[in-house]
């Protein structure tokens, strides 16, 4: 019970644009928002018991946070993690209405 839920937590959300769109008709690839903390075995973990497919590897990057004006101070926005996943030859995901 604790297992499924800190593997629920671990996916934070898809990451959409033009570029993952391509990624993933061509290379199979899905784009994900994870935990900054998160390990590559634990997203692996997560993706194959949610969405029942194999994963082939994981390639992760951290997205460093902007810095913005707000009137005369500056702020920094958040650093967060970002994970391609690569999935097996045979396997697809239906993610965000796409499919093969």
């Amino acid at each position: 019970m604790i297992l499924t839920e800190k593997l629920l937590k671990v996916l934070s959300s898809p990451h959409v644009s033009e570029k993952t769109s391509n990624s993933m008709q061509q290379y199979n690839t899905v784009v994900v928002k994870v935990g900054k903390y998160v390990t590559k075995l634990e997203i692996k973990l997560a993706i194959e018991k949610i969405f029942q497919v194999r994963v082939y590897k994981i390639n992760t990057l951290i997205i460093k946070g902007k810095r913005k004006r707000q009137k005369n101070k500056v702020c920094k926005r958040m650093d967060w993690k970002k994970a391609y996943v690569i999935l097996q030859s045979g396997q697809n995901l239906e993610f965000l209405g796409h499919s093969k």
